[in-house]
């Protein structure tokens, strides 16, 4: 997730001009989704784009790096302005199992 979340996060600085984002992690009990939004106007990243002197991945690696763990990915701009990428991935049962621990630890 954190990769997503950085690539995301680089393509809003390079592309939304003066904006503002936000980057939100929900967990559930099954799944994890990360939702990187950005309020600019500027130049969406084109698909297969690379992030220069990162050896980034764009939005393709992205795709690709998300499919890879069973998850989708979804990016484009949003109805009232600014661009989105979110990401949601399964949890394995351990990973599920794990979260569920935590969860009732922290609760404590």
């Amino acid at each position: 997730m954190f990769r997503i979340a950085q690539e995301a996060l680089t393509n809003a600085r390079k592309h939304a001009g003066p904006a503002r984002a936000s980057v939100q992690l929900t967990y559930r009990q099954d799944r994890v989704t990360v939702e990187v939004r950005d309020d600019g106007g500027g130049t969406p990243p084109q698909e297969g784009a690379t992030t220069v002197g990162s050896g980034g991945y764009g939005l393709i690696g992205m795709r690709e790096r998300v499919a890879l763990h069973g998850g989708t990915l979804t990016a484009g701009p949003q109805a009232d302005g600014g661009f989105a990428v979110v990401a949601d991935l399964p949890l394995t049962t351990d990973e599920a199992a794990e979260a569920a621990v935590q969860h009732e630890e922290a609760r404590r």
